[in-house]
Order: C-alpha cells, then structure tokens, then sequence
C-alpha cells in the first residue's frame, strides 16, 4: 500500500482510494453483490480509503459500504458526505448546512453504515444560506463527541476554505480533478497547501472517458447519467476524444493503461493530492491499484502540458444548474 498523510499532521491512508458512488447510482444498473466484492478485495490487497456519501443511491451506498465493512471496520479509513438533501423518489431538494440538520445528518449515516464512528466528514456542497462558521462549528462539535474524526468539504472555494479553517483544522478538500478538469490549479490547490490541507480528487479518471472505453454515448447504459453530460455530447464529445488519443499515446509509450496514465498524473501533482476513483469491477480495481508504480519524469509531464493543454476540455463538467453549487 502507498500511503499520503491527509493534511497537516493528519493520519496515513492510501494514496488510491476507493469511490463507491457508482455502485449506487450515476453509472447504470447496481449489483451489490459485485460491489461488496470490489470493496472488500480493495481492503484485502492493503488499502484502506473508502469514499461515499448520504445522497449516493439516496443513502443506499452507505449501507452498501456499511455491510462491505462490518466485519473489518478497523482496516477501514471512512469517508462520507452530508449536505445535498435529497427527496425519498431521489429529487434534489437543497443544500443544507445548517447546525440542527447537520448533527442529524451525521446520526442518519453512522445508523446506515453501521459505525460508531465516521474518519473523515466532508461537507458535499456550501450552503450560501448558512454562514460556513456555523456549519463548521457544528461538524466540530460531532468531533469532540467522538462521532468524527477529521473534517473536510468538497467543492469549496477559496474564501469558504479560509473562513472553515479559522473554525477547525479542515483535513482534505475534495474536488474534481483530472487531466481534463483543472479548475483546482486557479487557487484552489495553493490554498490548500498554505492551510495544510490535503487534496482529494474525484473523477481523477474523467468519468471513465479518460480509460479510453468510451467513444460515444451509446457506450453508456440507458440510466447513465453521463448521456446528460455537456462533456459527452456530439461536437463536445468529438473534441474531447482528442484528449483520450493524447492519454492513449503516452500509455503506450509508458507500457501501461490510459487509466493508470491518468491516475499517474493526478498523483504526480504533490504528495498532499490522494486520488479515489470509482469502480464496480475487480479487473478495474486491480488496474487502478497498479497506478502507483508508474513514474511519469518531469518531461513526461511536459509532453502532457503540451498536448493537453489546460482548457482544451469541451463543456461544462455538469449541467447548469449543478455548475451553480460549486466553488462557493
């Protein structure tokens, strides 16, 4: 296992961790029995970073995560989510952070993942609504109850980092970051550096585009929430195919996979960045956990920068009215 400490003076967990969205929800049918097998060889080859959150499968990933791990809860650094309130049909309510909901956000995950307690708690999204101060304040109650033990956010931006900070130590920020998403280079990642705050990248795989398996949105299910994606669509999809040929090139040159080539460049950003792509499949597992061992040389980085230059990417990462909920 390699292993990155998660923000100043924070714990050792595994570099690659594992993000446990797509077995709920997001990415076609679910097959739990699958999953609990994916998760539970992650944890058998000596890793230990899960990742989910309460709206994943509108609470059903925890329960998931949570049968994957009750026999083996001590291997397990466990990470979820609390924020984006969502209906029981799996409407999008709003994003809430208000003390009260926050504590009962807090009792309704430990119940669904059948833990006492929670290592890391992020919160999903900012409420605009809700003074940061209070949220904050609020999860570092649930810290000196035992419930928690390190916090985070996702998607914050830089004024909401330095405002939390000043609160309780934040221990990682969770963001979006990938060969074809940089926004965390505009601040974001500087920031967090001068707080000692570790980087946690989601979708470090571009929603799988990056591995190369996709080449037209008639490769994704029926229910795949990607078919909705302005970065999957027509003349969008077209130009951003050029960035997986450029992924795809230098794998070849490398001996190794787009995808490890991905994760291998998100990784080569700092040793305070951790990576948690998303799988349902043991073949990916064991592919995304061979990453590590590929060393990409200052000039490989280069030749990156320079066939993939930052803002080549075509579209939004989410539709619209999502794009609003983030960096605030």
């Amino acid at each position: 296992m390699s292993t990155r400490i998660l923000g100043k003076n924070g714990p050792q967990v595994s570099s690659i961790g594992l993000g446990c969205m797509g077995m709920s929800e997001f990415y076609g049918p679910a097959d739990d029995a699958q999953s609990i097998a994916v998760i539970q060889a992650y944890l058998d080859a000596g890793e230990n970073f899960l990742d989910t959150a309460d709206m994943y499968g509108v609470g059903r990933n925890e329960m998931l995560v949570g049968k994957a791990i009750c026999d083996r809860r001590n291997r397990v650094f466990l990470a979820t989510k609390f924020g984006n309130e969502r209906g029981p049909n799996g409407e999008f309510l709003a994003v809430r952070g208000e003390p009260k909901y926050v504590k009962q956000a807090c009792e309704a995950s430990l119940r669904r993942l059948g833990v006492d307690y929670i290592d890391l708690y992020y919160q999903h999204r900012v409420d605009t609504h809700t003074p940061i101060e209070d949220t904050v304040g609020a999860m570092a109650e649930l810290v000196q109850a035992g419930k928690v033990r390190y916090l985070g956010l996702s998607e914050a931006g830089i004024a909401t980092i330095r405002r939390a900070a000043k609160v309780h130590r934040i221990s990682a920020l969770q963001s979006e970051y990938s060969l074809w998403t940089r926004d965390p280079e505009d601040g974001v990642l500087d920031v967090c550096r001068e707080l000692g705050i570790a980087f946690v990248a989601y979708s470090p795989l571009g929603r799988g585009f990056l591995t190369g398996r996709i080449k037209s949105t008639q490769d994704l299910a029926v229910n795949d929430h990607r078919r909705h994606s302005p970065r999957f669509q027509q003349d969008n999809l077209k130009q951003n195919l050029q960035i997986v040929q450029q992924v795809e090139k230098m794998a070849e040159q490398k001996h190794c996979t787009p995808a490890q080539l991905a994760l291998a460049w998100v990784l080569s950003r700092g040793n305070d960045v951790l990576v948690i792509p998303g799988t349902r499949r043991l073949q990916y597992l064991r592919e995304n956990l061979e990453a590590i061992k590929i060393q990409l040389t200052s000039q490989d980085i280069h030749s990156l920068d320079v066939a993939i230059p930052k803002g080549t990417t075509a579209g939004l990462r989410y539709p619209a009215p999502m794009m609003e909920r983030l960096g605030k």
